[in-house]
């Protein structure tokens, strides 16, 4: 297992101003990879995701932030008072990144934006993550997964037109802006490396979402045509006596032949019918009616081995607490323990060695403000007269004070 001073981002320190997920997911991908992730909070709330779900009696450890914050420290500032800038400006002296995925010119306003903090740090980068960008028509408004959803064309995308339109429950939207925001911070201080230069770099939520079309986009600019994946002919989620299966007819030279020696159905590909993909595509209808007829007389279990027996791509529908139960799972080692066994997931990411490392449990709010100010250079007496002030709070430090 890598050291912590050998992890990958070890030496790289982050301000992070972001909550709920777009940005937390960023900034803990680069925290547990060696960054030193200060989350600037507000006193009193901190994160909106520690008080997200009615679940712990205080709102502040609950699954949910957990999710989202290991391997960070939290320092409960009062950005209303110039005492509490000056930490920042202070900070962002030894930082190399600050993120933030507030609305368009929210940092500007607070005094943080790039000019002003490339002015004190030239080396630093602005990382920013948005509903929709920093300019346009839609700047202003409040960036949400669910927009982005109904925006973007993607909650309009079903393999079946006469399903209703509905939401997607997962927060698609918000990770997968996280992780472009991850990339966007992790090549930004390789062209440091280069430049010695900082620089402002963005990500939207729309447009990752726009980004994960990129075929279908393709498809509809250049032939102006549906690319739906979900929709072709011999692809579906069928029902069995038990349970359900996802069954995809693709990459083989006759995958409908393939499928009727599977279900035991007379070979449908020699029928003129079926004989090209426009016909199958024709056909759709009966030939989906034939599958769902042939998968509802037997269980889930029966149909996925007649299926691999022809190599034919299929999976069982599962449930989330079947899917954490699951054999791969364990093996992938997917689930890790915080301090006091708490289960969470880990990273996604497999390294050799291992370069993934949880040092720390989500923060308290305001835990490490103290710690964090002392490792600044301030004084006892400059950390106490913030207290005093307003200017920084938390339940460590007013007990220190």
């Amino acid at each position: 297992m890598t050291s912590p001073d050998t992890q990958p981002l070890s030496g790289i320190k982050v301000i992070d101003f972001t909550q709920v997920m777009l940005g937390p997911c960023c900034t803990q991908v680069l925290a547990d990879y060696g960054a030193d992730v200060i989350k600037i909070e507000r006193p009193g709330a901190g994160d909106l995701s520690r008080g997200s779900i009615a679940d712990d009696p205080d709102g502040q450890n609950n699954p949910v932030f957990r999710s989202l914050n290991r391997n960070k420290r939290s320092i409960a500032l009062d950005m209303r008072k110039d005492d509490a800038k000056a930490v920042i400006y202070e900070l962002v002296k030894t930082a190399d990144v600050v993120v933030n995925n507030f609305r368009a010119g929210v940092m500007e306003r607070m005094g943080f934006g790039h000019e002003k903090l490339s002015e004190i740090n030239p080396r630093i980068i602005s990382a920013f993550g948005s509903g929709f960008g920093p300019k346009g028509p839609l700047s202003h408004k409040g960036g949400q997964d669910l927009l982005a959803q109904a925006l973007s064309g993607v909650m309009l995308r079903k393999a079946d037109p006469s399903l209703p339109t509905s939401l997607y429950p997962t927060a698609l939207c918000d990770y997968t802006a996280g992780m472009h925001l991850v990339q966007a911070i992790l090549l930004a201080l390789m062209q440091r490396e280069k430049t010695g230069r900082g620089q402002s770099v963005s990500v939207s939520l729309f447009e990752s979402m726009l980004a994960m079309q990129i075929q279908e986009a393709a498809m509809w600019l250049q032939r102006r045509k549906d690319l739906n994946w979900g929709a072709f002919p011999l692809t579906g989620v069928f029902e069995t006596t038990d349970g359900w299966v996802v069954m995809v007819g693709a990459f083989k030279a006759n995958p409908l032949q393939d499928i009727c020696k599977a279900l035991d159905l007379p070979d449908l590909s020699q029928e003129p019918r079926f004989a090209s993909f426009a016909d199958k595509v024709a056909h759709k209808p009966e030939l989906q009616r034939l599958f769902s007829e042939r998968f509802a007389t037997n269980t889930t279990e029966y149909w996925l081995g007649r299926l691999e027996e022809q190599d034919l791509l299929c999976a069982p529908v599962l449930t989330l607490p079947q899917a954490l139960d699951h054999g791969q799972t364990k093996v992938n080692g997917s689930i890790i323990e915080l301090d006091g066994g708490i289960p969470i997931l880990g990273s996604p990411l497999t390294m050799d060695p291992t370069a993934f490392q949880v040092r720390h449990a989500p923060p308290e709010l305001g835990g490490d403000g103290r710690a964090i100010l002392e490792e600044a250079g301030y004084s006892t007496g400059e950390i106490d007269r913030l207290v005093e002030n307003g200017a920084l709070s938390g339940e460590r430090q007013g007990e220190a004070a």
